[in-house]
């Protein structure tokens, strides 16, 4: 196997690494190996991640690729990183065929000399030199290749010039990594792309929220048709607006809007038997359509399988599909949410405008009726904890008017 080393800083990894990377694979290498420093003898930057962050970041942006992979053998080392050590221990454990290359950007071709025992990895490596910069005017004294490869215009100190100063950065680099400078609020990272402050427990004991949802979506996405992905997608994006005006943790919003459906496609003994193990039974109308038990069934899935203990989450999305007494305001979020949610083209005229002018109990009832209506419209059945909640929200406005009265 061919095998080529980059190596950097990777403070953080960004899109032109990657390119880069695919295009020394387009040389005739098999894999391109990522090494990140733990300490470069030449760069001593102010504002470094920690070498676990920053080998996190890689190894979560090079998901699926085979061609790729991650070493943390400068980092096992610790201290100042020097290629001519690394050499010797990626050629003594991987065994390539024929020479390792050695992929150097032109920006660092002038210095090369400096490096520790420079002639002897000339001799022992196949240097492959990439252009970083606009000039193909550079000095190399010793044998290499040029890579014509297209210059992306990035680098990490632009990446995290733009995080520090709240600029537009999150697509120059992979989703793996923006997911962990979100989570780990790296580079003096202020407002995170949801705003939320937390999931509750989540079960593995970090904060790697973003990272979850990111899972979670990819795990919906594919266990549903995409037309039912897409809804879900964009009961979670109403969510999380719903949440932001009123006051509720946004990524909770989007979380239970992206797991919502995610058993929707389940057979309908699945359906059951998972539902059933929320201890509240079966009415007979869920035993007629078990799809009723859609909701029911995915907080249990979620529950068992990502480990998501958090009772607002977990209650909004057993309850979406029929409401149900004691729903809070996240259940109530997500109701509306499933059902007003941009797609859907039955809604009443009017009230998707409602979501920017009323409270959030005007507009659960309004939705909550709105989607009877619907029912009735399709001469549908009402659920047993529809109707109880439409009993209980009767009674209650009954009271007011007769305490108006008085």
């Amino acid at each position: 196997m061919k095998i080529a080393i980059l190596g950097g800083s990777f403070n953080p990894v960004h899109l032109g690494h990657l390119f880069l990377a695919d295009s020394v694979l387009s040389m005739g290498y098999d894999r391109i190996i990522l090494i990140p420093a733990f300490q470069s003898p030449f760069k001593q930057d102010a504002d470094i991640a920690a070498s676990k962050d920053r080998l996190e970041m890689l190894c979560a942006s090079i998901t699926g690729d085979p061609r790729l992979t991650t070493d943390d053998c400068e980092i096992q080392r610790e201290g100042v990183s020097y290629t001519i050590d690394t050499i010797a221990e990626i050629r003594e454990r991987y065994r390539p065929e024929g020479k390792l290359g050695l992929i150097l950007g032109d920006d660092l071709a002038d210095t090369f000399h400096l490096w520790r025992e420079a002639s002897v990895i000339a001799q022992e490596t196949d240097i492959i030199i990439a252009r970083r910069l606009n000039s193909y005017q550079i000095k190399f004294p010793f044998p290499h290749q040029r890579l014509d490869n297209e210059i992306m215009d990035i680098s990490s100190r632009m990446v995290r010039d733009k995080i520090c100063k709240g600029e537009n950065w999150r697509y120059l680099v992979p989703a793996g990594a923006r997911c962990i400078i979100e989570d780990r609020r790296l580079y003096g990272l202020k407002t995170p792309l949801m705003m939320g402050e937390n999931l509750g427990e989540t079960g593995n004991g970090d904060s790697s929220q973003y990272e979850m949802i990111a899972f979670l979506e990819n795990t919906a996405r594919r266990s549903m048709s995409l037309s039912r992905f897409i809804h879900s997608r964009n009961t979670a994006l109403l969510a999380r607006d719903l949440c932001l005006r009123f006051n509720l943790d946004p990524l909770a919003g989007y979380l239970a809007g992206i797991v919502h459906d995610i058993c929707k496609t389940m057979k309908e003994d699945d359906l059951m038997n998972l539902a059933l193990k929320d201890g509240k039974g079966i009415s007979v109308l869920e035993r007629e359509k078990p799809g009723l038990l859609h909701g029911r069934a995915a907080a249990v899935f979620i529950l068992e399988h990502f480990n998501i203990k958090d009772k607002e989450i977990l209650g909004a999305v057993s309850t979406h599909v029929t409401g149900g007494m004691g729903m809070g305001p996240l259940a109530k979020v997500i109701y509306i949410a499933d059902k007003i949610e941009v797609s859907r083209d039955w809604v009443a005229p009017g009230l998707k405008e409602m979501c920017i002018e009323t409270d959030l109990e005007e507009l659960f009832t309004a939705t909550l009726e709105d989607n009877v209506a619907f029912l009735h419209s399709q001469r549908k059945d009402i659920a047993e904890g529809t109707q109880r909640l439409l009993d209980a929200m009767a009674k209650k406005s009954a009271a007011r008017m007769s305490k108006g009265k008085l």
